[in-house]
This record gives C-alpha cells, structure tokens and sequence, in this order.
C-alpha cells in the first residue's frame, strides 16, 4: 500500500511540474511578444559600420546562414551574463553581430571591450538612434534574421544553448 502511495504522489508531481512548464513557457512566451521590437520588414540595404572600422549590411550577412543580432548595453545587468555567451558563438564561428546602445563613444567602448576580454564583432550606437527606429526598449534583445527578413526575436536572458536553438531553427525552417 505504502508502494501505491508513493507512486500516486510521484505521478501526482509530475504531472503538475507539467502543467507548470506549461504556464511558464506561455507567460514566457506572452512577456516576449509583449516586450518584441518593431523591427523593420527587410534589412536589405541598411549599412552599418562596426568597431573594427568594416561596414556591414545585416542583410547581406544572413543571407547563406541566419544571423543572430544581439542589441545590448554596457550597463545593462542581464547583459553581463549573456553577453559571454553571444561572444563565445562568435569565437565558435556562428553568425553573430552584436549592437550596443547608448553605452559611450567608440574609443571608451572599445576599452570596456578589451576590459571584458570581448571579441565579438559590434557596432555602436552609442547616442541609440537605431535601436530606437527599431523600438527596441529592453537589454538584451536577440533577433534572428533569415535572408534578410526577422523570423524571431526575444528579450532578456537566454542560455548559450538557447541561442544556439533559435539560430538552427531559423536554418530548418
């Protein structure tokens, strides 16, 4: 009987944690289109300078593989926990473009960089002109971008195998 009772209660747990994943994922999900930037339609012809100096076209770097857009701050205190997983995807030659916002001058962000021991390629906006035509109101904000075109995007925190996820699924679908 004891055996019985224990099984039920374990089944029991089960199948609320279920039902709790459930909910999570959906109020994840909803916090997400709720908080999603206005992006534009296409990327194609938007040139952007990087801090190297190279001048890149998001458009063009998503067109053979999906580019993932990282928008971020220097001040930003999830960012410090993402952005070594976003530099460790560039390091591992995934298709990654970081911009930072309203975070300094070229010079003063450049040495913040170093500080962090940060190579991922980025490009400053440092007065946040871009990411405001974009609407983009919360740090971290990841978009993935296909051939030119935004097929996701999400906010806040997200594990290095998180990103990962988005940008293979952007390649299969």
């Amino acid at each position: 009987m004891s055996t019985f009772f224990n099984r039920h209660r374990v089944i029991r747990w089960l199948r609320e944690g279920v039902i709790f994943l459930f909910i999570a994922l959906a109020i994840s999900w909803g916090v997400d289109k709720y908080r999603q930037p206005v992006l534009p339609e296409t990327f194609s012809g938007v040139a952007l300078q990087t801090l190297d100096g190279q001048t890149v076209d998001l458009a063009a770097l998503s067109d053979k593989r999906p580019l993932l857009v990282y928008v971020w701050a220097t001040w930003c205190n999830v960012c410090r926990f993402t952005s070594p997983s976003v530099d460790k995807l560039a390091r591992h030659g995934d298709n990654v473009m970081s911009i930072v916002m309203r975070s300094g001058d070229d010079a003063r962000l450049t040495q913040w960089m170093h500080k962090k021991q940060l190579a991922m390629p980025v490009i400053n906006d440092p007065r946040g002109e871009l990411t405001q035509r974009w609407q983009v109101s919360v740090t971290p904000t990841l978009v993935v971008i296909d051939k030119g075109k935004p097929v996701s995007a999400t906010t806040g925190w997200t594990s290095y195998w998180g990103m990962k996820a988005r940008l293979w699924w952007a390649s299969v679908g």
